[in-house]
């Protein structure tokens, strides 16, 4: 029987020229109707917030969950990786949206998943999925304040061996987080920032 996917690797076209099916607007619309909350919140950084982003609200929606694995998608195409993944539970959702829009395209993307904590059993480990030492790796987060979920899921995820290069969040705070790649030597990108959805950053 035939494998479903071709294994050379293939590439999405050059993004000029090319029209995304991301719909931007739509996506930004979710996120402002489900996501964003006004209040006294702290956030897994500890700091103190006036707002917070639900992100699990979109990305676990069947409509958010489509668009947001489009738009990583197209982030991605200029420079595909051999996988996608992040730190579990936050990046599952878009680990497997994005997956399921590259399958859709014939795309042969893998996924992993990095552990908070190993299994302490079976293998042992703290990454999850079909990759390999070498593979090149793109982390992916719901999103971004200071950065440190997705600074912890590339030290874990390094340590297995992957090659990671990239950080891509839905919605970057501009908190820090950006910085806090950059320097390291990590590309990042948003899909949105939080001034996107109407909101001045915390540190403006």
């Amino acid at each position: 029987m035939a494998a479903p996917f071709a294994v050379r690797r293939q590439s999405l076209p050059s993004r000029e020229g090319v029209s995304t099916v991301f719909n931007r607007e739509a996506l930004i619309d979710l996120l402002r109707e489900k996501s964003l909350k006004f209040g006294d919140f702290t956030l897994a950084s500890g700091k103190k917030a006036s707002y917070y982003l639900d992100g699990k609200q979109v990305t676990l929606d069947a409509a958010g969950a489509h668009l947001i694995g489009e738009g990583i998608l197209e982030l991605l195409q200029d420079n595909m990786p051999v996988a996608v993944g992040g730190m579990s539970i936050g990046a599952d959702p878009l680990v497997a949206s994005v997956l399921t829009i590259a399958g859709g395209r014939q795309l042969p993307l893998k996924g992993f998943l990095v552990r908070k904590e190993s299994k302490g059993h079976g293998t042992n480990r703290y990454i999850e999925g079909p990759v390999a030492p070498g593979d090149s790796a793109t982390i992916v987060e719901d999103v971004v304040t200071t950065g440190g979920s997705s600074l912890l899921a590339i030290e874990r995820a390094e340590e297995f061996g992957l090659r990671v290069e990239r950080v891509i969040t839905v919605v970057d705070r501009m908190e820090g987080g950006r910085e806090a790649f950059t320097e390291r030597g990590y590309r990042f990108d948003s899909l949105f920032t939080v001034e996107d959805l109407g909101v001045t950053p915390s540190n403006a």
